[in-house]
């Protein structure tokens, strides 16, 4: 009779995941396996009548100087904005996990450009810092000197990107840092002061080891924020000028849309899923295996 009802219940909890599955399956293998067939296509996206075209697609991709400008675009975004939200949302977390007045508050300010969509965060970016009536440039002007057109300055523009998409996500870094601070028993600290040692080594020696958990969540999701970054780079710059600022997520929707080469887009489509799958696995096995337990 318990193996029964014990049956019975493993069978009722299974079929609880079927509706997730189905629309695993429906949202993401099918648009994926959609994508696969269209890049072996010379389809623009609209027409009712395409053909196979092979590998063509995927021998112009390597050919593409304007692809690989992107995508090396794209790596700057995610390593320097992961880097940089690491940086400020570790620190903010250890500032704000003290105990001082008005630190709730705090915490509320830093996470609240979170909330903005990223696209609505990019055009408050771009009244900053436009040529033409930019506040920046209104200040520069102000004190004397010469306007700056911040956003087509290549190189410079992407580095102004990378600072935008940091300044408003790096409060996930805090959370995620300050949850795994608040994890660590207080007894190693005790124990650490017992022996003498100062600050830097209780960071390093105590403080990192036990925050790796957090360490790979973040970073993992920072990266995987910024190899697809998309929203920012729309509303700054549109990817110019030329393709100079384009990351790959920018590039697949100005093909599609501009170029009209649906069957191109979804090569660079692929090109970019298969790269933030790689370096995600990549990161996970590498922070997992410095974990420690407590």
């Amino acid at each position: 009779m318990k193996m029964k009802k014990f049956r019975h219940n493993h069978i009722s909890t299974n079929l609880m995941y079927v509706p997730a599955i189905l629309l695993f399956f429906l949202f993401v293998i099918y648009p994926m396996i959609t994508g696969i067939k269209i890049s072996f296509t010379n389809w623009n996206g609209f027409s009712q009548s395409y053909k196979y075209v092979g590998f063509e697609n995927y021998i112009a991709m390597f050919k593409d100087k304007n692809v690989w400008s992107s995508f090396s675009n794209t790596i700057i975004y995610g390593v320097g904005s992961t880097v940089f939200q690491q940086i400020a949302g570790l620190s903010t977390a250890l500032l704000i996990n003290s105990k001082f007045k008005g630190r709730t508050i705090g915490r509320t300010i830093i996470y609240m450009p979170v909330l903005i969509a990223a696209v609505i965060m990019g055009n408050m970016w771009y009244f900053l810092l436009q040529y033409d009536g930019g506040a920046l440039n209104d200040i520069l002007i102000l004190i004397g000197k010469e306007p700056v057109d911040w956003l087509t300055q290549g190189n410079l523009t992407v580095w102004i990107i990378v600072l935008v998409n940091t300044l408003q996500f790096y409060g996930i870094s805090m959370v995620i840092y300050l949850a795994g601070l608040q994890g660590i028993p207080q007894m190693y600290y005790e124990a650490a002061d017992i022996d003498g040692a100062k600050k830097l080594s209780k960071f390093f020696n105590i403080t990192v080891p036990l925050l790796m958990p957090a360490i790979s969540t973040s970073v993992v999701l920072n990266l995987i924020g910024g190899l697809k970054l998309f929203d920012v780079v729309k509303a700054l710059t549109n990817g110019g000028p030329g393709y100079s600022t384009h990351s790959l997520s920018t590039l697949v929707n100005f093909t599609y849309f501009n170029n009209q080469s649906a069957g191109y887009a979804s090569v660079i489509g692929l090109l970019l899923f298969t790269f933030i799958i790689i370096v995600s696995l990549v990161a996970q096995k590498f922070f997992k295996s410095r974990e420690v337990d407590l």
